[in-house]
Parts: C-alpha cells; structure tokens; sequence
C-alpha cells in the first residue's frame, strides 16, 4: 500500500469520526456564549446567579486542621479543642482544610489562621478565609457534610 493511499485513508476515517457540521456548530455555540458574556460585562448588566441576602445568625471563628487520612480537629480562635474528629467521622472538614491550605500557600499567608463558619436566617452555611478572600457555601455538599460544621456552630 502506497503513502498516498494511506493518507486519503486516513482523512476519510477524520471526516467519518468528526463530523464537519458538529464542529462548526461547536464553534458557532462558542461565538454566542462569548458574545452573550461580552454584551453582559459591557452593559454592567446585574448579577443574578447570586444566594439570597440573609441576615447572619451565628458566626464564629475557628481553626482547622486535617490530614490526609481524613482525621481533622478544629479550634476556637483562642486556640481551646472545639472538636476531634477521626478518620470517618472528619473527611469534609479535613478536606475543605486542604482546600483552605492549598489556597493560603498559594497566597503566601499563615495556614493557621482562622476562618469564618456563618449561619443565615435562611438556613445557609458558609464558610469564609478573610487571608485569601476565599469561601464556600456549604449548602452544596449535602446535607451530611453541612450538618458536620454546623455541630461547630452549636457549641
């Protein structure tokens, strides 16, 4: 079999597994989503994919802690035990803690500073880091892993 005949095999074989029409489509879906994006930023066009505005109930501030095996403890900010969890009972907490870590080192800043956990009126949980301006709304991790940092809030 000759290289030529090879090559026009091959780009047959390119038609029939990418279709034409499915990539200018990709592309032309593209455009619009980029067009749409742009009209939105240069109209200052208002946010609206935002959590409803509550009024805080709790808030408290708190150290965490973690590791790989997903133990964690966490820490009022005077630095007393408020919890210790074990490998099965901490996974979350330890994993948002190497979220928070991973963030903080990113930004040059203390790992052991501590961070918000706010409850609203409407039942909503965040967690905030004042050092990196990172959060997380903890209502998107079920409801398992929101109950495990509201047990912090209750003490």
């Amino acid at each position: 079999m000759d290289i030529s005949r090879q090559k026009a095999e091959m780009r047959e074989r390119d038609r029939e597994m990418i279709p034409v029409a499915l990539v200018r489509a990709m592309f032309g879906l593209t455009f619009v989503i980029l067009m749409i994006v742009a009209y939105a930023r240069f109209t200052d066009r208002p946010l609206e994919a935002l959590p409803p505005v509550a009024d805080v109930v709790t808030e408290r501030s708190v150290v965490l802690s973690g590791d790989m095996s997903g133990a964690a403890a966490v820490h009022g900010a005077d630095g007393t035990l408020i919890a210790n969890f074990d490998s099965e009972q901490g996974g979350f907490i330890s994993g948002v803690y190497r979220v928070l870590e991973r963030e903080r080192l990113k930004h040059g800043v203390a790992v052991d500073a501590p961070v918000r956990l706010v409850k609203f009126d409407n039942g909503r949980m965040m967690i905030f880091d004042d050092t990196t301006n990172w959060r997380a709304d903890l209502m998107g991790f079920g409801a398992t892993n929101r109950a495990a940092f509201a047990t912090l809030l209750a003490e």
